[in-house]
């Protein structure tokens, strides 16, 4: 039976599980694809840690470049995360003729159109179907399963962190309560910038946008806002109002002229994504043959994430077999012109709270001043009373303009009456 040789690069929470899922479904896996995989090195700085899992120490070393060395080794899984080394270990391992596998979706993010041309260059398959949405195969279901469908709209919940965060805020938790709570249930990094601020969300963007519309995208395309300055209150009103808020990335297309967002959102509450709670994940996208699909489970985790990367190694290894590369390249004929819109261009209906001194005339100000810039009120209302301190007033707007918007919340936030800075946030339709 055929055999197919595989080393390890980044032995933390990610590598472990993914020795530990081939371990669990070893047998599983030969008799569905007919071949045995195996460990054959594994690189990592700390080599003496206990993972839970009994492997041959002779198999570990701290020396990357052992196992893109190795002749043995057919795929190299890039697993350590960070740009550097991991960009320049994945182009060694290409350039030696080794296949990879990653889930490192900020180095795709942001160096990725350099490791894909090594690829194709190099006539090596490189997969990352990990490095978004974890065991959901949204990319998979992309670069094949929706080949043959046009796709004009995705909205996706990507990232868990943030998604818990908020599911916590709709039953009363401020923000830093939340936060704390996603930490102590391991949902959350110490660090969890890159969750809260949406960069990790932008990241995923970047590599779904690009698939979806084969369009060389990048980061600075991608308009990016976190969810740090919500409050109990706005998912509160939200709700009143018939919607729920989830920090979505939004990936639109109209003839030609595309826009990338990521920023929390109000949804209507029937709206497929409304429901979606807690770490998981879902992707809705619209194909014009296939219509509305929703795609939905753990986004990341240790065994999910496994999965998704030992799914690459079993179709890389399955074209070992069957003596092809390239099956699904790399790279796909980029379109040759594309125009980002930018978000002071955005049609949009909006939610606005301001906290106002509860006295005579301020909301006519505030109308006056929305009125000035083209903005039409849907619905406003005013619940708490108190002439002592600031007080919610809550809005939604008809559709209008970005610009017009940014300009009015700039003119209504130097009020003397209104305190503190006015929350806005975008209603999404697709």
């Amino acid at each position: 039976m055929k055999k197919i040789y595989i080393g390890i690069i980044g032995f933390g929470n990610i590598g472990s599980g993914t020795v530990k899922l081939l371990k669990k479904n070893f047998a599983l896996i030969k008799k569905r694809i007919g071949m045995e995989i195996h460990i054959k090195r594994i690189a990592d700085i700390d080599v003496k840690k206990n993972r839970g899992i009994k492997i041959d120490r002779k198999t570990f070393t701290k020396d990357a470049e052992e196992v893109i060395n190795d002749p043995k080794i057919q795929i190299v899984l890039e697993l350590m995360g960070g740009i550097h080394p991991a960009k320049e270990y994945i182009i060694q391992s290409l350039k030696k003729g080794k296949a990879v596998v990653t889930a490192n979706k900020a180095l795709l993010a942001e160096e990725g159109r350099e490791i894909l041309k090594t690829a194709l260059d190099n006539n090596q398959d490189i997969y990352f179907g990990a490095s978004v949405c974890g065991g959901i195969p949204i990319i998979k279901i992309i670069r094949e399963g929706m080949l043959a469908n046009r796709i004009n709209y995705m909205a996706g919940i990507i990232n868990g962190t943030a998604n818990y965060i908020l599911s916590r805020m709709e039953e009363g938790f401020t923000f830093k309560q939340a936060l704390i709570d996603a930490q102590k249930k391991g949902v959350a990094e110490k660090n969890p910038s890159l969750d809260i601020e949406g960069t990790d969300t932008a990241h995923k963007l970047v590599i779904l946008g690009s698939l979806i519309f084969n369009i060389p995208l990048t980061l600075s395309n991608i308009y990016t806002e976190g969810i740090s300055l919500l409050t109990p209150m706005d998912l509160k009103f939200a709700k009143e109002f018939g919607y729920v808020i989830k920090l979505l990335a939004i990936a639109k297309e109209n003839n030609g002229n595309f826009q990338f967002r990521v920023h929390p959102a109000l949804i209507d509450t029937k709206h497929p994504l409304a429901t979606v709670k807690d770490e998981y994940n879902a992707v809705y996208i619209e194909g014009n043959a296939t219509g509305e699909m929703l795609f939905y489970g753990k986004g990341a985790g240790q065994m999910p994430t496994a999965s998704a990367i030992l799914s690459d190694v079993i179709d890389i290894a399955r074209n070992f077999k069957s003596k092809t590369c390239m099956r699904i390249p790399p790279i796909v004929s980029y379109e040759k012109s594309y125009k980002v819109i930018p978000l002071q261009q955005l049609k949009s209906s909006y939610y606005l709270r301001m906290m106002a001194i509860d006295k005579p005339g301020v909301l006519a100000k505030i109308a006056n001043i929305l009125a000035e810039y083209k903005i039409s009120i849907a619905s406003v209302f005013q619940k708490e009373r108190n002439k002592a301190e600031a007080v919610p007033i809550v809005m939604m707007t008809h559709e209008a303009t970005e610009k017009n918007i940014s300009t009015a919340i700039k003119k209504i936030d130097k009020l003397p009456a209104v305190k503190g800075n006015t929350v806005r946030i975008r209603v999404e339709n697709s």
